[in-house]
């Protein structure tokens, strides 16, 4: 597998995905899946364990999949949500690339 490069990560695309998390229901969600790790979770298991409506649910996941946090995918009769971990890796590298690369710091003069 290739590393994703990422400088080349669009700024739109981060401000979107940073945009997304910084709901709190939203926020709740992916940090749940996040522990539930790349095996997932089942949608009817989420709802259960936020106690949110499944309307108000479905509504936050499908945020989360069109910033590309979270893909689901079915099962039978479940949907399985999964959090997108190279996404978030993606985009917490975006924002610490140049941390300490001392392009800020003062100058002395």
């Amino acid at each position: 597998m290739v590393a994703p490069d990422y400088r080349r990560m669009d700024t739109q695309l981060a401000a979107r995905r940073l945009a997304e998390l910084g709901h709190p229901t939203r926020l709740t969600v992916f940090r749940r899946l996040v522990s539930c790790g790349r095996a997932g979770c089942r949608v009817g298991d989420l709802q259960h364990a936020l106690g949110v409506p499944g309307s108000t649910l479905s509504h936050h996941l499908s945020r989360l999949v069109a910033a590309g946090l979270v893909e689901q995918c079915r099962e039978g009769r479940v949907i399985l949500c999964r959090p997108v971990f190279e996404a978030l890796d993606e985009t917490v590298r975006f924002l610490t690339d140049e941390c300490c690369a001392g392009s800020c710091a003062p100058s002395v003069d």
